[in-house]
């Protein structure tokens, strides 16, 4: 979205202050007027620097946004953004995000169930007692179990995790098949293959496997319905964001708008107090509008049409009658014929600073290489 001349404020302000100090360009009540219109500029100017933080924002976004980006800011327009705005509200109707929330929940809990019910037929075999509880380190002298096991694990914290209510328990169901296989593992790691212990582990783990087999296409089917539903509340979220953009970007747009068109009646006020110019100062001005850039030049050729419809801006050889043109549009063409070619002496005095710079360095670095090949 490209903001419209955000430089107008300055050329104003530097209106009114060229036009204030000239004397014979103002009335006798020009300074209250001069007031006047650099407090409208000081408004305006803080109006635009709150749009174009706005306009950041939206950029911002757009930016960090992993979908191609919906529209350019350039070149953007009221027409665009309200299409933009009709295809977000004619997109596909969202599950509501509370709703499918409570849905997910119902079917985790229906898992939950189903896996309670393996636990129950584990737990309930006969050889399933030694697992129960946690190891009794200290009573069976076990002084090395720390040290082989690093994450002991029972029926009895599964349990606890499986029932608990304040959000540390198992958020799904592979987390609880993780911890069932712990057990006998870990039994089966501390334990010889030809102990009782292990056997037992073994035999148990073999059994809850092949259950865990046949809930296992639930468990797929809920993950992957899951990361459908996160994946379409992420667009939701997306689409939301960019329809606030939208909007966003074509109230900048039309505040902007608003914005030009106030800088431009109050530059047409400046121009308007401005004295007639003189002969001479035509010369000068001609003299200044030949030695503008040809990038600078687009903007003087194009004040001159806006009161000159017939003029042809974009031919390659243009003849400027100043004698033809209204006192506003020279008026206008000196304020911004002396600020292009104070840029321009500004630039080209850094470049000449840098210049002089890198020669005086390269001079002491040379000194430096001859004095230290004498010492040598």
């Amino acid at each position: 979205m490209d903001a419209p001349a955000l430089d107008m404020d300055a050329q104003v302000q530097g209106n009114v202050l060229e036009t204030g100090n000239a004397g014979s360009g103002w009335a006798e009540d020009g300074g209250v007027e001069v007031g006047m219109i650099r407090h409208q500029v000081d408004e305006v100017t803080t109006k635009v620097d709150e749009l174009e933080q706005r306009v950041i924002e939206v950029a911002q976004f757009y930016s960090s946004s992993s979908k191609k980006q919906l529209g350019s800011f350039k070149g953007s327009s009221i027409v665009k953004d309200r299409e933009k705005e009709k295809q977000i509200t004619s997109s596909k109707k969202h599950l509501d995000p509370t709703r499918s929330e409570a849905a997910s929940t119902k079917r985790m809990q229906e898992l939950m169930r189903l896996f309670s019910t393996i636990l129950r037929q584990i737990t309930q075999h006969k050889w399933a007692w030694p697992f129960m509880q946690p190891v009794d380190v200290e009573g069976l002298g076990l002084h090395d179990y720390y040290e082989v096991i690093q994450k002991p694990m029972d029926f009895s914290t599964i349990r606890n995790q499986m029932e608990a209510k304040d959000g540390t328990g198992y958020k799904n169901a592979r987390e609880i098949c993780a911890d069932v296989r712990l057990v006998f593992k870990n039994a089966m790691t501390y334990n010889d293959d030809r102990s009782d212990v292990h056997v037992m582990a073994k035999t148990l783990l073999d059994k809850f496997e092949e259950k865990w087999l046949q809930l296992l296409p639930k468990v797929i089917e809920e993950e992957t319905r899951r990361k459908e539903e996160e994946a379409e509340a992420n667009f939701d979220m997306q689409i939301a964001q960019e329809a606030a953009n939208a909007k966003m970007e074509r109230d900048i747009s039309n505040e902007l708008y608003e914005l030009d068109l106030h800088l431009e009646e109050l530059r047409e006020m400046v121009v308007q107090k401005c004295r007639k110019m003189t002969i001479e100062e035509k010369r000068k001005l001609g003299s200044g509008l030949s030695r503008l850039s040809p990038e600078d030049l687009n903007k003087p050729l194009e004040i001159i049409a806006q009161k000159n419809p017939s003029f042809q801006a974009t031919a390659e050889e243009v003849d400027i009658d100043m004698d033809a043109q209204s006192e506003s549009t020279l008026w206008r063409l000196k304020f911004f014929v002396k600020g292009a070619l104070e840029a321009k002496s500004s630039a080209s005095k850094n470049q000449d600073n840098k210049r002089k710079q890198e020669i005086c360095d390269a001079i002491a670095k040379n000194a430096k290489k001859r004095s230290k090949k004498l010492s040598t």
